[in-house]
């Protein structure tokens, strides 16, 4: 893999060596019908991008928003502003109004791209109080542009700007100047305390990240990529890049809840999700075998039996299988996993890297168990996503997070904190000083705010530090770590634990409304309304059963013991969520006081 290319000229790069070969499949905004790009058109588009830009005035690490779900003309953006050494700062789709409006203020933004209607309107809303905000780019062609806004212009248009390449010899000039040195991206974290800071990241450590992965994630020219996770998140991001290095073809979804449509559709081999994707994908497998006759199910239980001996048991511990599990596991995954497979659109499936949350044991034995390469990371925006990831064909430990990148140096503090140093590493956080300095340790060692242990080479998480509880007993819980347990079950949707100085553990639990209501309705339990079910005592005393199966192995003192079911779903716009879906333990603490009251009441 070719990984030297600064990124202002990767695309063009890479269309003198594929030229036609396809480059990008996609739907337009609203479309139903896959089209694809070639490297060669899209670089084309790309200049264009290049030169519009600096029509409009655009000057070298100026900044740049892009306020859009994935889409072609986002991915566009990025390298045509990277071509005249601009900076891009990816806003999530799902932002608020108060969010963009910080952002374009903090980072002094005079153009906006934006994607559709629902992005369009909050950026109109948000103009008179952002003074640098001189004009706003509309990709989706459908959109209303109000006739009281004379600022905002259609992509279409504003590739016109840079037809025919009129400033193309100082694109060829700012090409040539570009610095590794130069900021990239300037990604805002929310965060689930709700402080908002943006990470710089330089081209320099892109190039480091595609070096050290290239050695460790083996995708490759053959490879159809499904973009899910929107660009805005590191992981995705940085994942994508990784593909266009290696001349892979990239799927992009523009909308995360028609994933599986569009998996079963164009048939990926790779995908990086985070743990919440592949959780729906065994309950929703899960479900249908409790459904299915009892023959299939007795062999299903049977062929996941095998699937788990020979794919955790011995190759994940890199052990060669006996001969006789071999043949039958091999049998299995002909006949019973690629079935499987097939039904989620992964008939060719080669790898899939998970990250962003704590992996469920049960969820990651059962993945590899069909025959599906689950390869687990942990990262962070300010390490440009990749720290350590499983590596294909060597051993692995399920609940690690594998064996860190080419280049990354780990200490672990004396309070178990993860401390990180190397080339992939933020150099701050843009206009805070303060964060900044307090990011950092004495001697230039990241604080990642993870704690965790490396063993035999490989990394374990153990908590975020500052998510740890103790309770009134003086015990301390992990609550992420609780929380993947029971979220395995297919009643539960969203699950956040309350313990910090409480006597004992309980929990806010959003439940799969549509299943509760089926259960309701097969077992004569009538109700009028969400509240009602989630009240109905029937109802508490199965869900408490089937928590108390998933927990059996937690100590006493870890365990949930009362819990309440939400009527409705968390909300971002009452910032419960932030636009990862992280949930923002403080506020939840706050909007549901009473309830949380309530099960603390003797």
């Amino acid at each position: 893999m070719q990984t030297n290319y600064h990124m202002s000229v990767l695309v063009h790069e890479q269309a003198k060596k594929y030229g036609d070969r396809e480059m990008l499949i996609y739907q337009d905004f609203g479309g139903t019908e896959w089209k694809s790009l070639s490297w060669k058109q899209v670089s084309a588009i790309v200049m264009q991008v290049s030169n519009a830009l600096l029509n409009l005035g655009v000057k070298p690490q100026e900044n740049v928003g892009v306020f859009s779900q994935n889409s072609v003309q986002y991915l566009e953006c990025d390298f045509g502003a990277w071509g005249i050494r601009a900076v891009t700062i990816p806003f999530y789709a799902t932002s608020s109004e108060q969010q963009i409006q910080f952002m374009v203020n903090d980072a002094k933004v005079r153009f906006l791209f934006v994607g559709e209607q629902e992005q369009y309107d909050k950026s109109r809303r948000i103009v008179s109080l952002c003074p640098t905000l001189e004009r706003i780019i509309v990709f989706d062609p459908a959109v209303h542009i109000s006739s009281h806004d004379p600022n905002a212009i259609y992509f279409s248009d504003f590739l016109k700007l840079g037809e025919n390449l009129p400033r193309q010899t100082e694109v060829d000039k700012l090409m040539k100047e570009a610095s590794f040195d130069d900021i990239a991206n300037i990604l805002y974290t929310s965060g689930t305390t709700g402080d908002s800071k943006g990470v710089i990241l330089t081209h320099g450590q892109f190039n480091a990240a595609m070096v050290a992965n290239a050695k460790c994630v083996p995708v490759n020219e053959n490879d159809r990529i499904m973009n899910f996770l929107p660009y805005t998140h590191i992981f995705e991001r940085g994942w994508a890049i990784l593909c266009l290095y290696a001349g892979a073809r990239m799927i992009v979804n523009t909308h995360p809840l028609d994933v599986q449509q569009s998996m079963r559709m164009t048939h990926p081999t790779c995908m990086s999700a985070v743990p919440r994707f592949w959780e729906k994908v065994y309950m929703g497998v899960m479900d249908k075998i409790e459904h299915a006759s009892a023959v299939q199910r007795k062999l299903f239980r049977h062929a996941l039996a095998v699937g788990r001996k020979h794919n955790i048991e011995y190759l994940s511990r890199g052990k060669k299988p006996p001969l006789a599990l071999h043949v039958e596991y091999e049998m299995l995954n002909r006949t019973v996993f690629s079935l499987v497979r097939k039904e989620l659109g992964l008939e060719n499936a080669h790898f899939f890297p998970t990250a962003g949350a704590a992996v469920s044991a049960h969820v990651e034995e059962f993945v590899h168990s069909i025959g599906i390469n689950m390869v687990v990371g942990y990262g962070l925006t300010e390490s440009l996503a990749t720290v350590s990831c499983n590596h294909l064909g060597k051993p692995w430990t399920v609940g690690g997070v594998g064996i860190p990148i080419e280049g990354i140096d780990i200490k672990v503090s004396e309070e178990g904190e993860i401390l990180l140093k190397g080339p992939t590493i933020t150099r701050g956080y843009y206009n805070r000083d303060d964060l900044t300095k307090q990011a950092f340790t004495d001697d230039g060692y990241f604080r990642t705010g993870d704690a965790g242990y490396l063993k035999n080479g490989e990394l374990f998480l153990t908590e975020r530090i500052k998510d740890l509880f103790k309770t009134s007993n003086g015990k301390y819980i992990a609550p992420q770590m609780i929380e993947s347990k029971l979220l395995v079950d297919k009643y539960i949707d969203q699950i956040c634990l309350i313990a910090d100085q409480r006597k004992f553990v309980s929990a806010l639990i959003v439940p799969v409304y549509a299943l509760l209501e089926e259960y309701a309705r097969a077992h004569g339990i009538s109700f009028e309304n969400r509240e009602q079910l989630c009240a109905d005592p029937r109802i508490i005393e199965m869900m408490k059963e089937r928590i108390d199966t998933l927990q059996q192995q937690l100590a006493h003192y870890e365990q949930v013991k009362r819990f309440t079911l939400l009527p409705h779903h968390l909300s971002m716009e009452k910032g419960e969520l932030t636009n990862t879906l992280k949930i923002r333990r403080r506020v939840l603490n706050e909007n549901y006081k009473e309830q949380i009251d309530a099960m603390y009441a003797e």
